[in-house]
Parts: structure tokens; C-alpha cells; sequence
């Protein structure tokens, strides 16, 4: 079989694998006619703790590997810059025990991120590390306006003046033995407030058994979905409450989110964004509390503890709903969102969705950099709410995230007063690994006292 020929079934049929032909690792075995591996480019930084003092140089080992095998001399190409940053790209061969490089350093507090990619096989890979250089000395941004307070107080006495009618319809199907599943809808701000009604959606799981038990309140990552709720938690003595922040059912066909995705909800974090009061997000943040109308007015729940918990967009509301209402006692945020997105003005990485990022191409700046967004985005950021705290926390989150970037979710972190616990994950990106979930599942059920 010729090389040609293996390298593409190696291709068609090993996915992030290949066949390694006469690359330079260890050879074919007799009983096979050609080998296949998986490739991957591994970054490793000099401190195993991925943590640099300012002025300290960061190293980083590249490897590139067949099968956790070296391949000798594969040729990378790597920059090295600030978290969302552009670098200079530079290519080098990597020798079998590693290419080390020196990344440099930086002057103040943030992070240092090496990205390396290679092609093998016409196929890219890339690998990544992110060293952090004095985090918690990171200093936000973003400013306060003086009538923060006074304009979400004033949103909230509004909100308190409509009725929240909720609609109640059992899902037979989704119940178990321990769980009622509900799909649930109640009234909430809308553009005229009393006169023209929005409702939010969403799914609720109660345990069966009577009795008095806690809340969680689960706050929706970006994006337009359904949802089924989370009978799990629920079966384990707590009221859930998923909700969806589109004022839309969430049990519908996921054809209908698609083309609501596609088309009218495409972009909608920037909806009405030159308008305090009008900004898409002014009724999601509403919604939220409204969220927690429902659910401590449920029979069942124990009068005392109500937790609300999100990832990305969701760990940016949780931290909004824990900051704007006084009855939430605790709240676990992954990855937050919209967290000092004034950075970016400032040649820093701010947080999703990035309005003020300068184009990496063109180098001009964000045509969202009007002064009405600007001071629209001083009421919404999630590093002024975090400023307000005063539940206990949980967060999470990790270096190599370029969606929400550590240096803006450090941003919001640092300025919590209240009582705080954060977990890190070097290598994670903007994913959900399943030792992720099951921190936050582990703290939340510590933190409500369950069995």
C-alpha cells in the first residue's frame, strides 16, 4: 500500500488520526501493513501551577506527538501574546524531547497565551497554553455610573407592579417516580410593561414526596434552545427551575430554535445595545428575578434557600441575580460572560460577546464603540454586579478560554467582597468537561445540606 493511499484512509477513517507513513516514531509492527495515531500538539508551560510573578520569563515545551509518541523534527508554528491579543507568528522544527521556547514576560497583571499549530497529513492541529502572571492583581476596567443602583432599583419597583400570572401544564412523560416535570410560564417586563406582556418560560422539576425543600435556579448559556430541567438535582429534595430567556417555550422542536437562531434572534445580544432601557439583556436580567418571584412563591420551597447557577451567558446571569436580589443565598458561576468588556477599549481582552474588540484584520476599532453602547455596557456588566455581592460563591473557569478570556473573568472575581471559592482548569477552553460539572454539582449539594 502506498503512502498516498494510507495517509488518506488514515484520514477518512481515523478522525483526529492519521497514518503515519514514514514519520520518524517507532515503526509498523509485522502484523499490520501501515500504522494509525491519533496527533496532538501538546504546550506545556515551566511552573506547574501555570503561575508567573510579574517581570518572571515564561517557558513553554511544544510537543508534537503520534500516539503519546514524539514525532522527530514535525515543524509548528506558534505566536505568543497576551490573552486575545495578535502575535507574530514564528516556525521552528520540534526535536523529540520537545521544542522549549521563551515566551517573554509581561509588566503587569494578566495572561500570557502560546498557541501552536501544525499540519499533518493536510489535516491542522493546534495546541495551547495560557500562563497567568499575578491574576488576582488584575484590575477592572469598567466604570460605575452614579445612578447604577437607583436605575435597577427603579426597574425592579416596576417589575414588582406586574401581576405574574403563572401557567402551570404537567409533562406526564418527562416525570419520574420522585419528579414532577412541569413546563411553566409567567409574566414578566416587557416593552410597555403592563400594557403589552412578555412571559418567560421554562421547565420545573419538583420532588413528589411533601415536604419543604430548597431552590435552584438554572440561568441559560447564549444562545437559542430547549430545555428539559434538571429532575436530577430535583430528585434529590430540591425545587429546579430551568429557565429561557427569549420570552419563548422551551419544549419545542429544535427546528424552531434553529431558525429563530438563524434568523430573528440572530445577534441578539446587541439588540437595542445604544439603550439602557431598552437593551435585549435589560428584560433577561428582569426575567431572572422574575424567575425567583415564581419559585419562592411555590409551596414547597423551604423559605430560606435559593441558589442560582449558569455557565458563560448563564454564569453572567447568575451573578446579575445574585447581585440584584437579596433573597438568593448562593450561586455558582462558570465562565461568566460580558465580564469588563470595557477592557477592550483599553488594549485588553474584555469578556463575551466582545463589542469592543478591535478587528484583528483590519485593525480598526469596533463599530459597537459608540458612546451610547459604551454607557449602555456600564449598566450591564457583569463586573458591576459581581461588585454587589453578598451571597457566598462558587466559580469556575478555564486559561485557555478565548470566549470568556481568564483576564476578564478575573477582572469580575477580584472585586467580590462576599464570601468566594474559585476552581481552575489550566487546559479548559470554553467547554463543559464532565469533572467541571461534577464540581459545581459537588458544591451545591454541599451548600444545600443534601444527602
Amino acid at each position: 500500500m502506498n503512502l498516498r493511499l494510507s495517509l488518506l484512509i488514515g484520514v477518512l477513517f481515523g478522525h483526529a488520526a492519521m497514518a503515519l507513513g514514514d514519520l520518524a516514531i517507532s515503526p509498523v509492527p509485522p502484523q499490520a501493513a501501515f500504522r494509525v495515531a491519533t496527533i496532538q500538539v501538546r504546550v506545556v508551560p515551566d511552573h506547574r501551577d501555570w503561575t508567573y510573578q510579574i517581570g518572571e520569563s515564561a517557558h513553554f515545551r511544544i510537543f508534537v506527538t503520534a500516539d503519546s509518541e514524539s514525532i522527530d523534527q514535525a515543524s509548528v508554528s506558534y505566536t505568543v501574546a497576551p490573552d486575545l491579543m495578535p502575535g507574530t507568528a514564528k516556525t521552528a522544527p520540534v526535536p523529540l524531547d520537545g521544542l522549549l521556547i521563551d515566551g517573554g514576560t509581561m509588566n503587569q497583571p494578566g495572561f500570557l497565551r502560546c498557541v501552536v499549530t501544525t499540519a499533518v497529513a493536510g489535516r491542522t492541529y493546534r495546541g495551547v497554553a495560557t500562563a497567568a502572571f499575578a491574576p488576582e492583581k488584575i484590575v477592572a476596567t469598567q466604570v460605575v455610573p452614579a445612578d447604577f443602583d437607583a436605575f435597577w432599583q427603579k426597574q425592579k419597583d416596576e417589575l414588582a407592579k406586574v401581576p405574574i400570572e403563572p401557567l402551570l401544564t404537567l409533562l406526564p412523560d418527562a416525570c419520574t417516580d420522585k419528579v414532577n416535570v412541569y413546563h411553566v410560564s409567567f409574566r414578566n417586563a416587557g416593552p410597555n410593561w403592563t400594557a403589552v406582556p412578555s412571559r418567560m418560560f421554562g421547565i420545573l422539576c419538583e420532588p413528589k414526596a411533601p415536604g419543604k425543600y430548597p431552590a435552584v435556579l438554572r440561568v441559560p448559556g447564549a444562545g437559542v434552545r430547549p430545555y428539559s430541567g434538571d429532575k436530577d438535582l430535583a430528585a434529590r429534595g430540591v425545587i429546579t427551575l430551568e429557565i429561557g430567556v427569549h420570552g419563548i417555550p422551551v419544549n419545542m422542536t429544535q427546528s424552531v430554535y434553529d431558525n429563530l437562531a438563524a434568523g430573528p434572534l440572530n445577534g441578539y445580544w446587541f439588540f437595542n445595545f445604544d439603550d439602557k432601557e431598552t437593551f435585549y439583556y435589560h428584560r433577561i436580567y428582569l426575567g431572572c428575578v422574575r424567575a425567583n418571584d415564581f419559585l419562592t412563591g411555590r409551596e414547597m420551597w423551604n423559605g430560606k434557600d435559593l441558589v442560582v447557577a449558569g455557565a458563560s451567558q448563564g454564569g453572567q446571569l447568575a451573578i446579575v441575580t445574585a447581585a440584584l436580589d437579596p433573597r438568593v443565598t448562593g450561586l455558582s458561576a462558570t465562565h461568566p460572560a460580558f465580564c469588563d468588556v470595557s477592557a477592550e477599549l483599553h488594549g485588553r481582552a474584555g469578556g463575551w460577546p466582545h463589542p469592543f474588540q478591535t478587528d484583528p484584520v483590519s485593525g480598526q476599532p469596533s463599530h459597537q464603540a459608540t458612546p451610547a453602547k459604551i454607557e449602555t455596557a456600564t449598566y450591564y456588566d457583569t463586573v458591576n454586579f459581581a461588585r454587589r455581592l453578598k451571597a457566598p460563591g462558587f466559580y469556575i473557569w478555564g486559561y485557555n478560554d478565548t470566549t470568556c478570556p481568564p483576564t476578564s473573568t478575573f477582572a469580575a472575581y477580584n472585586v467580590i467582597t462576599a464570601p468566594k471559592t474559585l476552581a481552575v482548569e489550566f487546559e479548559q477552553a470554553h467547554s463543559y468537561p464532565p469533572e467541571q460539572g461534577a464540581a459545581i454539582n459537588d458544591w451545591i449539594i454541599k451548600f444545600l445540606g443534601l444527602k
